[in-house]
């Protein structure tokens, strides 16, 4: 259960159920991190329309997803961590290649992008840098606007899995999706 209340719907001021209706009615997240975006609705816009653009970007979805996943697994961050496992079997992330994400293994990935996605985010969360062997490949296979787009996806979800995790927001017991 999450540590900070979560704002029910009558408990919202106009602002922010404005845009907590709006949210509900375009089928946009408005739950776990958003429970404490919604304090600020700019900030909760915001943070929608980055991850419509991120998921808008050249990036294919599995090269995004194995990002997000091995992101989202350095910072066990149990509530997004179920989200994004939906979200990548629906872009065709296989589930071997959750699982060794998962349980930090080599998911071993053949398409050299996704297999720079994958260390590309381990580098960023692991040391908070990419040595230049890394950013040099990566700019080859990317171009400068993808390679901007994938760091920005594992910075992305860096503030996504704080957030959920500062507040405890932890999945449904029906998620399928656990971190081990």
């Amino acid at each position: 259960m999450t540590r900070m209340r979560v704002l029910s719907r009558e408990d919202m001021n106009d602002k922010q159920g404005a845009l907590y209706d709006s949210f509900v009615e375009d089928g946009k997240p408005h739950a776990g991190p958003y429970w404490a975006y919604i304090r600020h609705p700019s900030l909760m816009r915001l943070c929608s329309d980055v991850g419509d653009w991120l998921r808008s970007s050249a990036l294919s979805g599995r090269e995004r997803q194995i990002a997000i996943l091995t992101a989202l697994r350095f910072w066990d961050a149990k509530y997004p961590w179920a989200v994004q496992v939906r979200a990548s079997l629906v872009a065709g992330v296989g589930q071997d290649v959750i699982d060794a994400i998962n349980e930090r293994r080599d998911p071993g990935l053949s398409d050299p992008r996704e297999r720079m996605a994958h260390e590309m985010a381990k580098q960023l969360t692991g040391t908070h840098r990419l040595t230049d062997q890394t950013y040099t490949e990566a700019e080859k296979l990317f171009g400068e606007e993808d390679l901007v787009s994938l760091i920005s996806v594992i910075g992305f979800f860096g503030m996504v899995a704080t957030t959920a995790n500062a507040i405890d927001a932890t999945p449904p017991d029906e998620a399928p999706a656990r971190l081990v």
